[in-house]
């Protein structure tokens, strides 16, 4: 029998080429084709362990084999929310079992909600930003107009200025929509004291007949609601002429409803014209829209009181942006946001749409509720959709800030990273941030462990700002803790070197990152939602499992099925690659010893007695840290360094009680026929040092 050394060196020297002869092997190949075939069909935990094959192959990957007997048990798993702590997965010893359940989103990747927490707090930061951002836009207005009305010396010179001109309409309530150019410029070279004048003649003369109709109209409300009011009670009454009585209130609510419009619309033209008269009055301009000579445009007490105008058009938008106001808004915001079914429920929820439109600087009155509609129905990822037609980004914010799918219903948020995965980097980060300091002092850890948890808070917040790949690689703050989360030397791994990555089909065999070495560049790739074109989309799922749980469960049925078929031939072979699939998941001494198979490549590669299983659990660790750094097991250099010692001490180890031939190594430093009590122990150090090339 080939030595366990040569046997592992020779397996991890060309472990590519070792897995790939495992996935041609017919009974490999047949079985993962079943399971990427079948996988997708699965809607439920029962159907998925109704399915014997799809359950064996996944509890095979995740070296549970000798548990699939247990349903009801692994039911229990993988019904367990990861993210409790108190959860029946969580309490159990066995990181398999937490391995098991992470690889399947039996409740689906993400809930569908109109918005995400993040969004929602994104949404209330931009209101906050956007209120206070209006508020300075009036501020500088403000500045603006009395810093230039001084300069003004025709009354075109001032309509031609479209901030004085928007800051003088909006102080005396005139629409710009209704109102040409030319009407205003007359107004302002009228002087209302003349009765002959453009204001009076044109405007100010209306007024007397405007108010007669204004009495006349508001008389008709008053008999219409008294007849409606004595026709109702007239149908109670012995005798009465119903049909007649409804037609006559029919009649008189039609005389209201007309009456209450004319009403509202001669309101209306006596409040342009009473605008007009005082726009006439603020201005010092002559008929020929000139100056006098020496004389401003307007008096400083104009001034003021056109100043004070302005603030009282634009009191809501101050209101808006008081702290109580945005309070209460905000508190209404998030209470009505949980009604938010679907985008119908969106356009009748005041609550909501106001805040939402109000937030990406839109005014819910002067945009129609259809646009809203189709805005909000639209693919973000499709640069044809309809959004993108408005060419305003104020409402591709509004799209990006709701999930909502084509047909108006609920969908599952945009990210560029589902939540479980944001939430397992930023672990893996701080795990391995401390992992670094195991030889630290306690202070040190501590210190070391604290930064590493703003860090991975920071980049839990920073991942939800990331809208496609190049804004991910842009940051390369994020793409180092990324790596470092995997255990990768960022200083080793190159801008250029990332574009190929993330640009690589993970699908294609022999694409960029498939056809890299170290397995970890695909499954950060894998844990992305990025679509062929490098942005954020929504990834379909294979039944139950998102394409990085997929990818992981046949990349471990794999290793595991080379594991076992080493096993079979040398058990020493299993256990050194099983120890180097698992390194880089060891956190302290007492994961190597609650896992019987790792304890035991240790206790072989340090020489130590079986019996050393049988100390207390604590006086086992001191051991582990004293003949191991945990740290240096992120370091795939030191940990083949390591399990070549193991390799060749196991071999010395067993070579007699397994009553095996000599093995070869051992022939290199004496002859065939030695016994193996012979060696001494400059040999066993010689042996155990060595390493492969």
């Amino acid at each position: 029998m080939v030595s366990t050394y040569f046997g592992y060196n020779y397996i991890t020297r060309n472990l590519k080429q070792s897995l790939a002869r495992v996935e041609q092997q017919a009974d490999v190949a047949r079985e993962a084709a079943y399971y990427k075939a079948n996988i997708g069909k699965v809607k439920t935990v029962d159907d998925f362990m109704k399915d014997y094959r799809l359950y064996h192959y996944a509890m095979k990957a995740y070296g549970l084999e000798d548990m699939a007997y247990a349903k009801a048990f692994m039911k229990k798993v993988l019904e367990s929310d990861l993210n409790d702590s108190k959860s029946f997965v969580n309490q159990l010893v066995d990181k398999r079992y937490r391995e098991f359940a992470a690889a399947f989103s039996f409740n689906g990747s993400a809930t569908p909600v109109a918005q995400s927490d993040t969004q929602t707090d994104e949404m209330i930061g931009l209101y906050t930003a956007t209120k206070k951002h209006e508020v300075d836009a009036l501020t500088s207005d403000q500045n603006y107009y009395s810093a230039q009305i001084g300069n003004i010396t025709t009354a075109d010179q001032l309509l031609n200025n479209d901030r004085l001109r928007n800051y003088v309409y909006s102080a005396f309530g005139i629409d710009e929509s209704k109102w040409p150019p030319g009407t205003i410029s007359q107004v302002l070279r009228s002087d209302p004291s003349d009765p002959a004048s453009y204001v009076n003649t044109t405007f100010a003369s209306q007024l007397s007949g405007l108010n007669a109709s204004l009495a006349q109209a508001q008389s008709d409300i008053s008999a219409a609601n008294s007849n409606i009011a004595n026709y109702t009670a007239q149908l109670s009454q012995p005798g009465a002429n119903v049909p007649q009585l409804q037609v006559q209130i029919l009649v008189e609510k039609y005389h209201l409803e007309t009456a209450t419009k004319s009403v509202s619309s001669l309101n209306d033209q006596i409040g342009a014209i009473g605008n007009f008269v005082d726009l006439a009055g603020a201005f010092e301009f002559l008929p020929d829209g000139s100056l006098p000579a020496g004389t401003p445009a307007q008096t400083a007490a104009n001034i003021t009181l056109t100043k004070k105008q302005f603030d009282d058009s634009k009191a809501d938008i101050y209101s808006a942006a008081s702290p109580i106001y945005e309070a209460v808004a905000i508190k209404q915001f998030r209470t009505d946001l949980l009604k938010i079914n679907s985008v119908q429920a969106f356009l009748s929820t005041p609550g909501v749409y106001d805040f939402a439109l109000g937030a990406v600087g839109l005014d819910p009155d002067k945009v129609s509720q259809d646009v809203i509609k189709k805005v909000l129905e639209s693919d973000i990822n499709d640069p044809k959709s309809y959004v993108y037609t408005l060419k305003d980004t104020r409402y591709v914010q509004l799209a990006r800030a709701f999930n909502f799918d084509a047909k108006g219903n609920l969908t599952t948020p945009l990210v560029a990273q589902d939540s479980a995965e944001v939430l397992q980097i930023a672990k893996d980060y701080v795990i391995q941030a401390v992992k670094s300091a195991s030889t630290a002092t306690p202070q040190q850890q501590a210190a070391v462990k604290a930064q590493a948890a703003k860090d991975a808070t920071e980049y839990q917040q920073a991942i939800a700002g990331i809208d496609k790949v190049s804004d991910l690689l842009a940051n390369r703050p994020m793409v180092d803790l990324i790596l470092l989360a995997k255990g990768l030397d960022p200083k080793k791994v190159s801008d250029d070197f990332l574009k190929k990555v993330f640009a690589s089909d993970l699908n294609d065999k022999k694409s960029f990152v498939n056809t890299q070495s170290d397995p970890r560049f695909a499954e950060i790739v894998a844990s992305f939602n990025f679509d062929s074109k490098g942005n954020v989309a929504r990834l379909p799922m294979m039944g139950p499992q998102k394409r990085d749980q997929f990818r992981e469960t046949q990349t471990n049925y794999l290793e595991q099925s080379l594991e076992l078929q080493q096993g079979d031939t040398n058990p020493g072979v299993r256990l050194a690659l099983y120890f180097k699939r698992k390194a880089g998941d060891i956190t302290s001494a007492y994961d190597i010893l609650a896992d019987k198979a790792l304890s035991e490549v240790f206790r072989t590669t340090f020489n130590l007695p079986d019996s050393m299983a049988a100390m207390p659990i604590d006086q086992q660790a001191k051991f582990v840290d004293k003949f191991m750094k945990i740290k240096d097991l992120s370091d795939p250099a030191k940990v083949d360094k390591l399990l070549s010692r193991f390799s060749a001490m196991y071999d010395v180890k067993n070579s007699d009680s397994t009553g095996q031939g000599q093995s070869p190594l051992l022939n290199l430093f004496q002859g065939s026929n030695s016994g193996i009590s012979s060696m001494s122990e400059a040999t066993y150090l010689a042996i155990a040092k060595l390493r492969a090339h």
